[in-house]
């Protein structure tokens, strides 16, 4: 592994050990309440492994990148532009994997660029959060309020972490580790994503692209999922007995399977 900085972005990039590698890098975008390091725990090695040169950024605010000022002053344009920065330090350009939130950051980044490749991994659909916060308010309501609660930089229980990220069964330390590594998230980057910057279908360019969601996903399930395929003509593959957090699970190898296999039939 190399933590490296592009600017004032914290990056965890690793790659093959025998050779240069494959041509097209890849570049990991995360979530909400998290940073890079949710994708080196198995994502990184893995996709290493097989000869990709990976990159994982901390967008601001989050992880070792820039903190000016409050996290609440980060917006999703912000965020668009650290992946803008982190491309642009890169040798070629990149298939750009998003999960959650990262895969909003993913799409409004398409507005303006473009890419080989993208992936939208239980990625919020263009529609927004709205329907997910109104589907946990009436499934699932003491999660939404633990959420509000990170959100807004309180500490909520362990079990709230599990129940948001996981399906499979978790040691109780590995869990414990995730909760001390997570974080607050910008409550305006939330609000952009639930009404006020909303992808312009329209206008984003429409690399080859692979929407993947999970069975037992409580914050972006399977049927907002598959409207983010519809949104964009895309048959997506929903990972059965997986939560949320699937580069994190048990079964990841599932997850990242279904993105190597995708890959080698996509990319040159």
């Amino acid at each position: 592994m190399n933590r490296s900085r592009f600017g004032d972005l914290e990056v965890i990039a690793r790659g093959p050990t025998d050779g240069p590698g494959r041509g097209t890098p890849l570049l990991f975008v995360h979530g909400a309440y998290t940073a890079a390091w949710c994708w080196d725990e198995h994502f990184l090695p893995y996709f290493a492994g097989l000869g990709y040169n990976c990159y994982a950024v901390s967008l601001s605010g989050h992880g070792g990148s820039r903190k000016t000022g409050y996290l609440d002053g980060f917006s999703l344009a912000d965020y668009v532009n650290d992946v803008a920065e982190a491309v642009q330090n890169l040798p070629a350009p990149p298939v750009l994997i998003g999960h959650s939130m990262g895969g909003m950051v993913v799409q409004k980044y398409l507005e303006g660029a473009d890419a080989p490749a993208a992936v939208l991994l239980c990625s919020v659909p263009p529609q927004g959060l709205m329907g997910s916060a109104l589907g946990l308010m009436m499934s699932k309501p003491g999660l939404l309020n633990d959420l509000n609660r990170i959100l807004g930089g309180g500490q909520p229980h362990p079990e709230s972490l599990r129940e948001a990220l996981f399906h499979q069964p978790i040691d109780a330390d590995i869990l414990l580790r995730y909760y001390h590594r997570c974080q607050p998230e910008s409550h305006r980057a939330i609000w952009d994503m639930t009404l006020f910057n909303l992808p312009h279908t329209a206008r984003m360019n429409r690399p080859p692209l692979l929407v993947v969601g999970a069975e037992h996903d409580h914050l972006i399930p399977p049927a907002q999922v598959r409207m983010t395929g519809v949104t964009y003509d895309v048959d997506p593959v929903i990972l059965p007995g997986m939560g949320h957090g699937v580069m994190l699970e048990a079964g990841w190898r599932l997850a990242a399977d279904t993105i190597a296999d995708w890959l080698a039939d996509t990319l040159p």
